[in-house]
């Protein structure tokens, strides 16, 4: 906000360069203002002078000079400007200027952050898309933990957002979960039976059938067609999944399923549509996708010798289907191994005449649980992977959520079992809430103490005057921005890092200082400054998904 602040300053400062001849109108909007890494370089830095020297032939440093003469007249703004460097021109922002972040913070409240950025974009976020043959593991946790985290970034952005679920409930694999099924409902019964080779082994598929076989009694035995079969065990196991997301607070506005694509004659239509550009041809009794033109190593085949589509033809169909449906904007949430696909199905949108620039792919790394510092696997009841569901039955909800977002996407993680169930401060999680908790408990210790902190308009906030308190205000004043940041470029884990330095200020701060003192003034701004942290890490930690306790 304060950063917003001083571009629109420098904005003024640049025109009215341009208009006593300073330097031209061409390097408008170039330049950029950031957070110096040193405190000794100030509060905020451009390089304004740098890039209009560079176009123009000009002495930076010069034009440095310059635009800090135009800066002094912005008084209530910044204290100080000096040149630096090359030309780089370091500001240093007034500290009324800082203490002013406090009303907005505690005003604005559960609102602080919030933005319409995105206003007017329609944002389709598609993530976890598991076909229904078994139980969510911890790689689709992750999916969709993050997926969720950013679907929550984007609304809070104002970005008018869709959740969507696409999966495929027909095929060889879902041919596979229905011969596996029928084999355990045989094998309920006491009957001979034929268990496939690359058949799903999981105790799930056991429960099914012993459910299957308990309503229907022998009434299937005879049947060989697989569809009631299949169909008991994806009901049973979509149930189970949905059951799971619940549980980790997550919910889905659409469901897309694959098959309706061949259902509507959508595949056939893209065929048709490459076949009329000229984009695809027959060999090898199968028909490949000209990829080479759209900057590809090779071309790719999208339907098999044996007339089965590869999964390439049905994703190029569904994402024009995506176009078609008017988003502006569409994120896909895949795990790593669909890298070598990506750019096939791009190239398939840009052949259909549409703007591939459109479509962000997030491609998220594996997670392995690791337990006194060594790989584990944890017994599984219900399949032979871990299930999200046991790992939330070990840690929890909030620990899961908080931990898988803590790398980013294209980070392996480490999930250390060992950590996650610590109940002190080296658990992030537990560090996070437990400062949430301090901050709010700080307030009840000051009214038992007869210490009112008051209206907030009447507390004399000039009083936080420690280097502490304005780099907590300096902070404080960056959430914004950060928000923003993190939905823009999809990166919830940025919120994670903002919070976890926040809370190391305060705790550092609140063993230093005393909040609650003899000195009521100090006191009461020194209370508010608590309850516009406490703000901003609920905040923080409700746009993850986490619960932010009142106490621990």
């Amino acid at each position: 906000m304060i950063k917003k602040r001083l571009k629109a300053r420098l904005d003024q400062c640049f025109t009215k360069g341009v208009a006593q001849g300073f330097w031209s109108a061409d390097s408008a909007g170039t330049y950029a203002v950031e957070e110096p890494k040193q405190a000794a370089h100030g509060d905020f830095a451009t390089n304004m002078a740098m890039i209009i020297g560079g176009r123009e032939k000009k002495n930076p440093r010069e034009i440095a000079g310059q635009l800090a003469g135009l800066m002094v007249e912005h008084t209530d703004l910044v204290e100080k400007a000096e040149i630096a460097g090359p030309g780089f021109v370091n500001f240093f922002i007034k500290p009324a200027v800082w203490h002013s972040v406090l009303p907005e913070v505690c005003g604005e409240n559960e609102k602080f952050g919030l933005s319409e950025v995105g206003a007017g974009c329609k944002v389709l976020v598609e993530f976890v898309s598991a076909n229904p043959t078994g139980p969510l593991s911890i790689g689709h946790g992750r999916q969709a933990v993050l997926g969720d985290a950013i679907a929550r970034l984007l609304t809070a952005t104002g970005h008018q957002v869709t959740r969507e679920y696409y999966y495929n409930d027909a095929g060889r694999q879902m041919r596979v979960l229905g011969e596996s099924t029928r084999a355990r409902y045989l094998e309920c019964l006491g009957l001979e039976h034929h268990f496939p080779e690359d058949g799903y082994q999981g105790e799930y598929i056991r429960e099914i059938a012993a459910d299957l076989a308990g309503k229907q009694g022998d009434a299937l035995k005879d049947v060989d067609d697989v569809t009631p079969f299949k169909e008991a065990a994806e009901q049973a196991i979509f149930a189970d999944i949905n059951a799971t997301l619940n549980r980790l607070g997550i919910r889905f506005d659409n469901y897309y399923n694959e098959h309706t694509l061949y259902d509507a004659g959508l595949i056939d239509e893209v065929i048709a549509a490459l076949r009329d550009k000229g984009l695809v041809y027959e060999r090898d009794e199968a028909v490949w996708f000209k990829t080479t033109e759209f900057g590809q190593e090779k071309d790719r085949v999208i339907i098999k010798s044996s007339g089965e589509p590869t999964y390439r033809l049905p994703d190029i169909a569904y994402h024009r289907e995506k176009f078609k449906r008017g988003f502006d904007w569409m994120v896909d949430i895949f795990g790593a191994d669909h890298i070598a696909t990506v750019p096939d199905v791009m190239a398939g949108v840009a052949a259909l005449g549409y703007d591939p620039a459109k479509v962000t792919v997030v491609l998220h790394q594996f997670v392995t649980l690791m337990r006194e510092g060594k790989q584990v696997k944890m017994s599984t009841r219900k399949a032979n992977f871990v299930t999200i569901d046991e790992l939330v039955d070990e840690v929890g909800v909030d620990v899961v959520r908080f931990f898988f977002l803590m790398r980013k996407a294209d980070s392996h993680l480490e999930f250390d079992l060992d950590l996650a169930t610590q109940q002190s401060q080296e658990n992030p999680v537990y560090y996070m809430q437990y400062g949430h908790a301090r901050l709010a408990s700080i307030n009840r210790k000051a009214i038992e103490k007869g210490v009112d902190r008051g209206p907030l308009s009447e507390v004399p906030l000039h009083r936080l005057v420690e280097p502490e308190e304005l780099n907590l205000l300096k902070s404080m004043a960056s959430w914004p921005d950060l928000v923003e940041s993190a939905a823009l470029n999809l990166e919830p884990h940025g919120v994670i890092f903002f919070m976890q330095d926040l809370a190391a200020q305060f705790h550092s701060y609140y063993n230093k200082h005393r909040v609650i003192s003899d000195d009521l003034e100090l006191s009461r701004a020194r209370l508010w400054l608590a309850e516009g942290i406490r703000i901003i890490l609920r905040n923080g930690l409700n746009l993850i998904g986490v619960k932010a306790p009142e106490t621990m």
